[in-house]
């Protein structure tokens, strides 16, 4: 189509010739192209013109070129796309920019080496311009290809369609198949990838491998905070560890096989590829062998480079994509010869190449193609038809948008004309590594060719420098002046190889610098070392020189020579093993295995033959996780003088003899423990050896190196010292490379003999993380500092260093490693010296903990350990794997095998002894798996457990494990304390400390705004000369007749027919008529009023008010809850002597359902209440006159204070009531308040909803339109809850200004229906309803969902309603949003209020104010003990005086209750007399601009925290159990939301747990145990887990708090699993963790061991006899502590069905706690055997009652303004049936704990602790003989339930306190139901109880 048009043709040459004479870039070009393209071609034309795989120029970047530096690689990472120059700059002119401001390495490396060489020059890979047709006609996609090698998965039918949306690209819209520049130029700024600021979740991870809890962190790259002159060091102290200075190859390095050839010649390994096949066409490259050592394949260096410059070419000519372009290499280990072939290729092509080393970890295969931008992947036939079958059998999707090529089909390159080869043009980039961090985290590093010219170089210098014991006396070594070898040129190496030729150092030696010296690479199998002799026989054939190996594969090959020498020696008829042509074992590892060196070397490699055996042993350090680059070897090259460090070390033993002499050092300060003067050099023999120490272990815990032995006194002593660690040397760094020893924490250079962080800087290494830049400035480019003399801040040095994440030291210039820094725990330790506490970090290196739990714990299969940071302190984990712990079938196809409960515990409890006693670490927590279930990586060719894998999951909570033990006894140091441990907050010395604080500070008390008349804003008639509202009523009847009073809304909006004044009078009249006469109600009479939601109710409350009567609304019945809502109908019938019960029709029908009537009739006859007559209201006679008229009128005595009118019952969530009652002076008041507050007119109707039988819903539904003379609109809640539009719809129609609301009615409407279509804007006020702390999200969550609607913000608002007065506080017409603020939590459980900036206190606790007094209503903070105002800064109980406050609770005698409304300060008026509401809270002042013109405006605003009866106190400290459940809840993701209760019970923190999945339910408990001690300093005794469903809720979803503490303390909670946190001994007993009994076998009571904290594994069942679930036993006693012996549990006994009673408690052993009315303990008597701790103390007499026992504080359950709140013993639950307590013994579980372990240690190095196990056992420092390290048949699948079956429910057990009388058969009921309320006096019985109807007996 081009061609056809002239003037499309004409501006592309303009185009051309611009780019030709550089007017333009590259770049700019395309844009232009592009454009052009699509003004003259159709969107398809447009699309074939520009598809294939071309991503963007070539030219896009220049990078400067600092020649043998690793800033190369750097600078491919960081420099600037020129499309962010401008299109008018060319390419001079930014290269020109750029070069101007080269990198600080770059300026770094130019002053050390003084050479820089200019870019190459970029071009694309065809020569001719993209814009001709030549180009054009070259770049259709890969897919244009006929080619069978080529595989396309976009073009094949059988995946077509299978693409899916997970593999979309990154930028946009746009897939990787997109060729649109300007849409790829935003993910492109060059060939090395955009560096992107924004982490993707699946790649790169965190940078949360190095701590950050000090308060410097190393990441920050800033540096450390500025110390005060008295934190100055010393001059002496001022010691640093400079970098050591970097040697130099004392020779330039020549080709091996032309020593006339220097290898500085060649730019890149390909160039050298070319120079091995035109010199060494015809030798061999590599040999690859199968795991016998059979020859599979070999190919010389002519063949490998021919079939190189076929990829190269295939990739230039077919592929479309331009230098630097990324290209998956996808290859089998085995397949070493095609990955060779296709990295040269990609070498020689000029593209980046990508090894990519797992085929099958899908997900990871898909994240390098996706971050890379990779759309060629090359690998070979076989591959790619294993890749479509996993693709197919696991139903995934191809990756999109990469072409599959298979290049063992290629064949080679043949040129047309000899020597004709293009010419090369290589990117700085070689090839990305993808490797995985310690932490999990993929990231790949990239490699630049000078980078690997460089390493080569360093090896290459290494290896020909290695001396030979060769027949000739002349030196090796020797060379002319020209740099030659004078006994003539060396051939190549023999490298015999089984490492992962594919990445790391495998690939390095492999491939690299196979290439680089033109050696032969002998590849085998790793398997095939396994078998004996194998390996050597393969060494002696090949007649190796270099061995590349790791320690596994050694181990294993010299073990089994060890075993049978001659399996080895007569591996081959005739053909003996021997080893004189080796001349290294490079052995790839972390650290130095010392001991295993000596077996290596004298017992294989010297009986084999070679004199030089321990001159062979070459262990390399090499950076696996920073592309494998070895950063040490020993090596023969010298130098090391220059190093600028001290060459020789004296031993501890000679320094302290030298103490005498007093001998000075020198001024380079180099000396400590270890290190001496400028001793005499020792010899170049001496040097070159692989060097020992032996460290003192103590020493190490304080980050000191004191060495014990050197050389080959090391070797003798080792064996004989326990507390010494054996450490050997790598060697010096790698020539050009600077070593320093850094802190990890603070980037410090390390003082001399110090253990830090080994840092390096070399040209031989990586520049960074590929797209990666903050990982890459952190850790590719680090800076270290240094304090210089007086100068307090410390100052940056260069050069910048790449952090390895080793941890060593440098001793006689030699780099020691002893782990990695995720190998590493720290632990605080404190301790008294001198009278002063002092507080030090130890450390311990897991590797040494292993060793000791492998040796002295038994059956143990492999373990790891990490430590947690945790309320501001390191703690350390310990992971044990054990058979113990699995459930694998014994035999095939068997059942689950039963946990030893005793033998894990045991085994826990041996760990925690092992090493606190070998290395005093304190173990937090040991958890138990099974074994080869924790998660491995692969270290040194070992599988190993991932320690930070593992924490990962710990902090998660998916460990697959089975069992947890806490020693937080020992391990936890830091938790607070109050003032008053014993007292508490609110006692005398706590409360006299907050004075102190706050003396300055003024009182807390609110003002008041008394409103003495009330104005009816139609007629101006005071209102307040009304002494009821049945005289308002008959005025409004007189006034306005014929307005409308009332009207029902249905669930549609339809109106129902409207009650006139008139109308609405004779009604009443009508209903109390009908009373007078048919029901014979009398004044006094106790009515109750169960109506639904309608206008027959509105009748029946205001004719009871008319005859005098007590109306006692009550909701229907629910069928649903009949077991609640029977009993408490009848109880209420009961204690108020009830005289009818008066329903509408729909009740009526209720009550005459079958199921309903047949219920309440068997529940009367076991209460023996006999069943009142019940009217229904709804259609009496008809009545022509009103009230009045036929004499319904108020009689003078019952508008008297204490006659009672109406009474509300209030219902909590746990089904008790509480009752208060209400005087028409009561009534009057609180519509006055709500009036006058709310500014209600008559204008503006109300509306009745909801909770209409009390509270503000009775007053909304019944009162408030009579008071103002408004008409009052009924929606149904029914409605609401099917249509709640309807609500909205209602508002809105009708202008309704104030309307009431709670918030579980906003959830359900917001949850079921949209925030539209209906208009809000004239509802000013809505009130919510809350009876403590508001919900933070509530405001937040109804303002977005209703803003179409026009709602003001400010419309919503909280009130704090109580239940003795409905509104206490309010938000109304306050005109600002809530008040946030945000608390700090260690303040607020101390009683004191400190808002803190939430940014710099991550723990504050957000509260939203409840809003300002209402009108005639006064607040008081109060001291709850002492009665004093409260000051400012302090909270304490509310306190409220108002005239809408009832009087009294209806019908109680007990002085509590009468002393709740009668509360009076001490410090304040006497006169004003106020009502205690229980709860706690602060006044705060405000400031808002709300005035006139903005004026500031000061508001007093009550916060509430929540119930005083809910918090419990810890160590003095005050804790709100709400905000410990939040914690928990958002914690785990399989804890159900809202599924968590917090109590006290016994003295013992309980939290239980509603969980969805039964699985591993011991992995949750530390995230929890951690979530509670992280964020509130506080750690819980027993966690509790109950299946979803079981958690005892109300029907309106509320936590059934005192059903939980009920239930649990009666030992009837229906629990899957528990788990002892703390013991109360203190000694760690546990809680055992084990579901019902299975078949007849209970636990075990008075063995020998006790079951401890295990998964359940059968499926629990239930027992005859029993209506509840029997659990696990309470708070055990340990079992006899063992010694050296580990126990396990005898054969359990049968038990009889009456001892099956083993459900939890918080108390002693199968012991019933429960509370007297003082607050006590005392055992009762039951079927269970009594087994009472020792450690349970009778209390003092002066001692007070426990705090919070066991109960939950409720209002109207009495009040004693003398004690503690949470002291259920003022609580006042009286009951008239309950005797005195008898005078048993009492246990008092304030002392129940023997005194913890001591928090201060004796100073760790004050004493060496001894081995616990046998210290000559073989496995000492060899971990290669774990059982984790064999090979063993796999692990079974674990079978893992925890299930809870119900039993049948079955009779009735309520509480009736009014009637003494009961029948033989259930005499017990009262006792049971105070026993669920831990206040049974005397014994308790087997009676059942269900949980409801607590009656008046609470």
């Amino acid at each position: 189509m081009a061609e056809d048009n002239p003037e499309l043709q004409e501006k592309l040459k303009q185009l051309d010739s611009e780019l030709a004479d550089g007017d333009i870039t590259e770049k700019g070009y395309q844009k232009r192209r592009t454009l052009i393209l699509s003004q003259f071609l159709a969107p398809t034309h447009l699309e074939q013109a520009q598809r294939g795989l071309r991503v963007h120029s070539p030219d896009d970047t220049l990078h400067p070129a600092n020649d043998g530096s690793r800033s190369a690689s750097f600078a491919a990472l960081t420099a600037r796309s020129n499309s962010a120059l401008g299109e008018a700059h060319d390419d001079r002119t930014s290269k020109t920019a750029h070069e101007q401001h080269p990198s600080q390495v770059g300026r770094f490396q130019e002053r050390q080496l003084g050479v820089r060489n200019p870019s190459l020059d970029d071009g694309p890979f065809d020569h001719s311009r993209p814009g001709s047709s030549n180009g054009d006609s070259s770049r259709h996609g890969i897919s244009t290809s006929a080619s069978d090698y080529a595989f396309n998965p976009a073009n094949e039918g059988a995946f077509a369609d299978g693409y899916g949306n997970d593999y979309d690209a990154v930028a946009g819209d746009q897939t990787r198949q997109s060729t649109m520049l300007d849409s790829q130029q935003q993910y492109f700024s060059d060939f090395a990838g955009q560096q992107h600021e924004v982490q993707r979740n699946s790649y790169g991870g965190g940078a949360n491998r190095y701590s950050t809890t000090d308060a410097f962190s190393p990441s920050a790259n800033v540096a450390p905070p500025m110390l005060k002159s008295g934190d100055l060091p010393s001059p002496g102290a001022v010691n640093h560890l400079m970098p050591l200075e970097p040697r130099d190859v004392p020779f330039a390095v020549y080709d091996p096989h032309n020593g006339n050839i220097p290898m500085s010649k060649f730019d890149n390994i390909a160039t050298v590829l070319r120079h091995r096949a035109r010199t060494n066409a015809k030798q061999p490259a590599y040999w690859v062998l199968d795991q016998k050592a059979k020859e599979t394949a070999s190919i010389t260096w002519e063949k490998l480079a021919s079939r190189a410059e076929k990829v190269a070419q295939v990739i230039r000519e077919k592929s479309n994509l331009y230098r630097g372009d990324r290209v998956a290499l996808i290859y089998r280990d085995t397949e070493i010869i095609e990955f060779a072939v296709a990295l040269m290729g990609c070498f020689i092509a000029g593209v980046v190449a990508v090894p990519i080393n797992n085929l099958e970890d899908y997900a990871r295969l898909n994240v390098v193609l996706t971050n890379t931008q990779a759309h060629l992947a090359l690998t070979t036939d076989a591959n790619l038809k294993n890749f479509q079958r996993i693709i197919t059998t696991s139903k995934l999707n191809w990756p999109r948008g990469v072409e599959w090529w298979k290049t063992n089909e290629f064949g080679s390159y043949h040129p047309k004309k000899k020597d004709e080869v293009p010419p090369l043009a290589v990117p700085d980039l070689a090839y990305i590594e993808f490797s995985t961090a310690p932490t999990g985290d993929l990231r790949g590093v990239v490699l630049s060719h000078r980078t690997i010219m460089h390493q080569m170089a360093c090896l290459s210098a290494i290896i020909a420098t290695v001396p030979t014991n060769g027949n000739d006396t002349f030196h090796s070594a020797l060379r002319d002046k020209q740099g030659r070898l004078v006994a003539g040129h060396g051939a190549g190496e023999i490298l015999l190889s089984y490492l992962d030729p594919r990445q790391g150092v495998g690939m390095i030696l492999g491939v690299l610098l196979t290439v680089y010296g033109g050696h032969t690479t002998v590849w085998m199998e790793a398997r095939a070392v396994e078998t004996p002799g194998l390996y050597a026989n393969t060494i002696t054939k090949y007649k190796a020189t270099l061995m590349a190996a790791d320690y596994p594969g050694l181990k294993r090959t010299a073990y089994n020579y060890q075993t049978d020498p001659m399996a080895t020696r007569n591996f081959k008829k005739n053909f003996e093993p021997n080893f004189a042509s080796v001349k290294l074992c490079l052995i790839d590892t972390l650290t130095v295995d010392s001991e295993f060196h000596d077996l290596l070397a004298d017992r294989w490699l010297r009986p084999l033959r070679n004199p030089r055996a321990r001159e062979l042993v070459a262990p390399m350090l090499c950076l696996p996780e920073h592309g494998g680059m070895v950063i040490s070897i020993r090596d023969w090259l010298g130098g090391e003088e220059r190093m600028g460090c001290p060459l020789t070390a004296e031993t501890h033993e000679i320094l302290e003899e030298k103490k005498d002499d007093k001998a000075s050092f020198p001024g380079s300060a180099y000396g400590s423990l270890i290190g001496g003067g400028t001793a005499q050099p020792k010899d170049q023999q001496g040097r070159t050896e692989l060097s020992e120490v032996l460290l003192d272990k103590e020493s190490l815990k304080t980050n000191e190196v004191v060495v014990v032995a050197m050389g080959d006194e090391v070797k003798k002593r080792a064996g004989n010292e326990p507390n010494t660690v054996r450490v050997g040397a790598f060697g010096y760094p790698i020539p050009d490379a600077t070593v320093a020893v850094v802190d990890p924490e603070t980037s410090l250079l390390c003082t001399p003999y110090v253990i830090g962080e080994i840092w390096v800087d070399s040209p031989s290494l990586s520049g960074g993380f590929w797209a990666l830049p903050k990982h890459t400035e952190t850790i590719f480019h680090a800076r270290p500092y240094r304090f210089q003399q007086g100068n307090p801040t410390p100052m940056a040095i260069e050069p910048e260093f790449l952090r390895t994440g080793l941890l060593g030291c440098i001793i006689e210039g030699k780099i020691f490693v002893l782990g990695l820094y995720e190998d590493r725990l720290r632990q605080k330790v404190e301790w008294v010296e001198h009278g002063m506490e002092v507080a030090e970090y130890r450390y311990f290196f897991v590797q040494h903990l292993i060793v000791s739990i492998m040796k002295n714990v038994p059956k143990i299969f492999d373990c790891s350990a990490f430590d947690v940071f945790i309320n501001d302190e390191h703690l350390p984990v310990v992971l044990l794997e054990s058979n113990a712990a699995s459930t694998a079938p014994t035999t095939s196809g068997g059942p689950p095998r039963q946990l030893d409960t005793a033998l894990l515990d045991s085994l826990s409890e041996r760990c925690m002894e092992v090493l606190y006693q070998e290395h005093h670490v304190r173990v937090y927590c040991v958890m138990i798996t099974a074994p080869d279930t924790l998660r491995r990586v692969v270290k040194n060719g070992r599988r190993e457990i991932g320690n930070m894998l593992c924490r990962r999951d710990f902090d998660t909570g998916s460990l697959p494990c089975v069992h947890v033990k806490f020693g937080v006894e020992r391990a936890v140091l830091n938790l607070p304390v109050g003032v008053d441990p014993v007292g508490g907050i609110w006692s005398q010395v706590s409360t006299s400390a907050r004075q102190d604080i706050l003396q300055m500070q003024e009182k807390q008390y609110s003002g008041v705004d008394y409103r003495e008349v009330v104005i009816d804003d139609r007629t101006s008639t005071p209102l307040n000369n009304f002494t009821s509202i049945v005289d308002l009523l008959q005025w409004r009847v007189a006034r306005q007749a014929e307005e409308l009073s009332y009207c029902t809304i249905d669930g549609r909006g339809r109106e129902g027919k409207g009650v006139t004044w008139k109308k609405f009078d004779t009604r009443v009249a009508a209903v109390a008529h009908y009373l007078q006469n048919k029901a014979q109600v009398r004044p006094g009479d106790h009515l109750i009023l169960m109506y639904t939601h309608s206008e027959e109710f509105v009748y029946a409350v205001h004719a009871c008010f008319c005859l005098g009567a007590i109306a006692i609304p009550m909701a229907p019945l629910d069928q649903n809850r009949l077991n609640e809502d029977a009993p408490a109908l009848l109880h209420m019938i009961s204690d108020f002597h009830v005289k009818a019960i008066l329903v509408n029709a729909d009740v009526d029908h209720l009550m005459k359902q079958k199921l309903v009537a047949q219920h309440i009739k068997q529940s009367a006859q076991v209460l023996k209440v006999s069943m009142p007559s019940i009217f229904n209201t709804a259609k009496p006679p008809k009545q022509s006159s009103g009230c009045r008229d036929l004499g319904f009128t108020m009689k003078p005595a019952w508008v008297q204070p204490n006659y009672p009118v109406l009474i509300w019952t209030y219902w909590t969530p746990d089904q008790r009531r509480i009752a208060v009652q209400l005087g028409h002076g009561t009534i009057m008041g609180t519509c006055k308040v709500q009036k006058e507050t709310c500014q209600m007119t008559s204008s503006r109707p109300v509306l009745g909803c909801v909770r209409s039988t009390m509270g503000l819903g009775f007053v909304h539904t019944c009162l408030m339109g009579v008071f103002v003379g408004a008409p009052t609109y009924l929606v149904s809640p029914v409605d609401f809850a099917s249509s709640p539009q309807s609500l909205f719809v209602t508002l809105s129609r009708y202008k309704i200004k104030d309307t009431y609301a709670t918030g579980q009615m906003l959830d359900h409407a917001m949850g079921s229906m949209p925030g539209k279509g209906f208009a809000l804007h004239e509802l000013k006020n809505m009130m919510i309803s809350t009876e403590g702390r508001p919900r933070a999200d509530l405001f937040q969550k109804v303002r977005l969902h209703f803003a179409a609607t026009g709602l003001d913000r400010t419309a919503i608002n909280t009130i704090y309603s109580h239940v003795l007065n409905p509104m206490v506080a309010s938000r109304s017409y306050m005109c600002i949003e809530p008040i946030e603020l945000w608390l700090d939590t260690r303040a607020l459980r101390r009683g004191l209020v400190y808002p803190v900036d939430p940014d710099s206190d991550p723990s504050a606790l957000l509260i939203q104010d409840s809003g300002m007094v209402p009108v005639s209503t006064q607040i008081a903070i109060v001291n709850p003990e002492t009665n004093r105002l409260c000051h400012i800064g302090e909270y304490g109980e509310i306190w409220v005086q108002s005239e809408a406050c009832v009087h009294s609770f209806y019908g109680s005698k007990d002085a509590f209750d009468a002393e709740r409304f009668s509360g009076r300060t001490v410090d304040g008026d006497p006169n004003v007399s106020y009502v205690r509401t229980g709860d706690l809270g602060f006044l705060h002042n405000v400031v808002r601009p709300i005035g006139p013109g903005g004026q500031q405006v000061e508001m007093q605003v009550l916060f509430v925290l929540g119930g005083i009866g809910e918090t419990f106190e810890v160590n003095g400290l005050s804790h709100f159990p709400v905000d410990i459940e939040l914690s928990i809840e958002k914690c785990h993701r399989n804890i159900v939301p809202g599924g968590c209760a917090v109590f006290q019970a016994g003295g013992l923190v309980v939290i239980l747990v509603e969980v969805g999945r039964k699985a591993y339910l011991a992995s949750i408990v530390p995230v929890i145990v951690n979530a509670v001690l992280n964020e509130h300093q506080l750690i819980v005794d027993i966690v509790a887990f109950v299946s979803r469903g079981d958690f005892p809720r109300s029907r309106l979803g509320e936590k059934q708090r005192g059903k939980i503490l009920a239930s649990w303390v009666t030992r009837k909670m229906r629990t899957v699993a528990q788990f002892g946190i703390r013991d109360a001994d203190g000694a760690d007993s546990q809680i055992t963790e084990v579901a019902e009994p299975r078949s007849r076998v209970g636990s075990v009571m008075g063995v020998g061991s006790s079951l401890k904290n295990v998964e359940t594994i059968t499926t629990p069942q239930t027992h005859p006899g029993h209506d509840y679930m029997s659990g696990p036993p309470g708070v055990t006693e340990m079992a006899a502590p063992y010694e050296s012996s580990i126990v396990e549990s005898p054969p359990l006994p049968l038990p009889k069905d009456d001892d099956l009673d083993n459900t939890p408690t918080g108390g002693p052993q199968n012991t019933y706690p429960h509370a007297s009315s003082e607050g006590r303990y005392r055992s009762s008597s039951s079927n269970a055997p009594q087994a009472i701790t020792t450690d349970y103390f009778p209390p003092q007499p002066s001692q007070e009652p426990d705090p919070y026992s066991a109960s939950v504080y409720s209002p109207q359950d009495g009040y004693n303004p003398g004690n503690k709140y949470n002291d259920n013993s003022n609580s006042g639950y009286k009951s008239s049936t309950v005797g005195e307590p008898d005078p048993g013994p009492r246990f008092d579980f304030n002392h129940s704990s023997a005194p913890a372990p001591s928090r201060f240690d004796p100073k760790p190095t004050a004493k060496a602790y001894g081995n616990v196990g046998n210290p000559h056992d073989e496995r000492r420092n060899d971990l290669y003989d774990l059982p984790s390290r064999t090979r063993q048949p796999p692990s079974q699948s674990r079978n893992v339930s925890g299930n809870s079956n119900r039993s049948g429910g079955g009779g009735l057990r309520v509480a009736n306190a009014a009637n003494g009388d009961s029948d033989a058969g259930h005499d017990d009921w009262p006792q049971e139901a105070l026993m669920h309320m831990n206040l049974a006096r005397g014994e308790s019985k087997s009676a059942r109880y269900d949980g409801s109807g607590y009656g008046n007996a609470m």
